[in-house]
């Protein structure tokens, strides 16, 4: 075989087997030292806390002893938390807070950017002005509507007594029964405008050429929404309702500064409850086994987002 011959079939002889995982770990050798230094670190603030949430939920830590005496005690501290009338209440609690302020900062974006889709004097303005509850601080929001909702100092409860609504201003967040919506208020306020940023970049890849021609076939406005603009936001909008699903869910500084989780539970979800049995309490193995039953809610979560953005990639690409 001529060395002509021997060259042009290296190719071939290559491509027939293909390097293992550790020969190209070794290939790449030295990419991976680039990254090295992030992965050490990754391992330090992410997978060891991890490790050892996990760990200490097999774990009871009575007040009355140091975190490093913990007792082992199996899976009590799960059984204990799923029979709890209070971990139901929290639960729902949580799924009612997540779910109504995902639909309604959804819904309530969506329409805001289908309204600011169009051209008007003053748009610019109007869309800084509604941006302004999403980039200002929660903690200074959270304290600003604190102060609203204040049974005696409120603005709300003095307009709706002047006006001669009521005798006396509401208790908002006093309330069993309604601390939890004013909660959802302010959430929902807060969280809108995010809503309307990302929908209204979903609406700029509607093509004007299909929108025309849906007014010209004679399509209404809501028909021209349902068959042309609504499927061009699907990608955006499954984006959107998980990211502020997950947002929601690990949510808590607006319930925890406007309530601590008061009156009797009513505002308690998984995030501020686990806080209070950690560091008010002193609970670590009870509050851990929550985290952990948290960790697989979110996971849960981040599987949907990634398999959101995998299918809204491959849309794109095709």
């Amino acid at each position: 075989m001529t060395l002509a011959t021997r060259l042009a079939d290296a190719p071939l002889r290559e491509n027939s087997k293909e390097p293992g995982v550790l020969q190209r770990a070794w290939i790449n050798r030295a990419d991976y030292l680039y990254v090295l230094p992030s992965i050490v670190v990754m391992l330090i603030v992410i997978a060891y806390p991890i490790y050892y949430t996990i760990e200490l939920s097999f774990f009871t830590t009575p007040p009355s002893l140091q975190l490093r005496d913990k007792i082992f005690v199996g899976l009590d501290n799960y059984s204990l938390i799923l029979t709890s009338d209070v971990f139901w209440r929290v639960t729902a609690n949580t799924f009612i807070w997540t779910i109504v302020s995902t639909f309604a900062a959804f819904v309530l974006g969506l329409g805001t950017a289908l309204a600011l889709n169009h051209e008007f004097v003053g748009r610019g303005v109007l869309r800084a002005i509604l941006i302004i509850p999403w980039v200002i601080s929660a903690v200074a929001a959270s304290y600003i509507w604190k102060w609203i909702y204040h049974s005696n100092f409120g603005v709300i409860g003095a307009v709706l007594v002047s006006l001669g609504i009521t005798d006396r201003p509401p208790n908002f967040i006093d309330s069993v029964s309604t601390v939890l919506p004013s909660l959802i208020v302010v959430n929902v306020w807060r969280e809108f405008p995010f809503a309307m940023i990302m929908l209204m970049a979903g609406l700029q890849t509607v093509p004007d050429q299909l929108l025309r021609a849906a007014r010209v076939d004679g399509a209404n406005a809501w028909q021209s929404f349902w068959h042309v603009t609504f499927p061009h936001l699907q990608g955006v909008s499954t984006v959107t309702i998980l990211l502020l699903a997950v947002s929601n869910f690990n949510s808590f500084i607006i319930p925890w500064i406007m309530t601590g989780g008061g009156p009797s539970n009513a505002s308690h979800i998984w995030i501020t409850h686990i806080y209070e049995l950690a560091f008010g309490r002193q609970r670590w193995g009870i509050a851990s086994a929550y985290s952990v039953l948290l960790f697989i809610i979110m996971m849960t979560l981040g599987y949907f987002y990634v398999r959101a953005l995998s299918g809204a990639e491959r849309k794109d690409r095709g």
